[in-house]
């Protein structure tokens, strides 16, 4: 499936994945703690504008379910576990773009090197539009976050930070979820 690729994003055309954001590897992630609150900024403006989320569990039983401030606010219908590095390599997320008719895909959680990276390119390959938000991925080594960004926006992946995210996707001030997303924002 090709698309034209937007020069903004748009809710209507959004999917929020947040990958792998587990409580046994998190801690381990530099600076984890704004990571995640990151991730729960994008996953609150996704849930005020209508935007639907997907999340990633990687072998779970390893390495821990969800954070639960994550957690919280997700519906098990939302939860994709997998065994593989890229979601695009399990069924559920291919499957979840088919019927969501989405075509602009967000990543967001852990390791930026590896699962971010790989679902990434992964999401490329299947002819969607991958946008990557800087500021709410993480690797526990910053080297490799860093060459993971290098390597997306070498791939076509479009690198973006999460407010921009929710600007964008407020579209302007009059949006009636303005203030409440403005305020968590600042919150930040």
């Amino acid at each position: 499936m090709e698309y034209s690729r937007s020069p903004l994003l748009e809710v209507e055309q959004s999917l929020l994945v947040l990958i792998d954001v587990q409580d046994r590897l998190a801690p381990q992630i530099a600076n984890h703690a704004a990571i995640v609150a990151r991730c729960g900024l994008l996953l609150q403006g996704a849930r005020a504008l209508g935007v639907p989320v997907l999340a990633t569990e990687h072998c779970a039983a390893a390495i821990g379910p969800t954070l639960p401030v994550l957690r919280a606010q997700l519906d098990a219908g939302e939860m994709i576990a997998k065994r593989q590095f890229s979601a695009m390599a399990e069924s559920a997320l291919p499957e979840a773009l088919r019927r969501c008719g989405c075509r602009q895909v967000l990543l967001a959680g852990m390791e930026a090197h590896v699962c971010v990276l790989q679902t990434a390119l992964g999401v490329v390959d299947a002819g969607y539009e991958c946008w990557v938000v800087a500021d709410a991925i993480g690797s526990r080594h910053g080297d490799d976050r860093l060459l993971a960004i290098e390597r997306l926006r070498e791939s076509g992946v479009r690198v973006v930070s999460s407010e921009m995210v929710l600007f964008e996707w407020l579209g302007g001030a009059d949006h009636p979820q303005f203030r409440t997303l403005i305020a968590r924002i600042k919150e930040l």
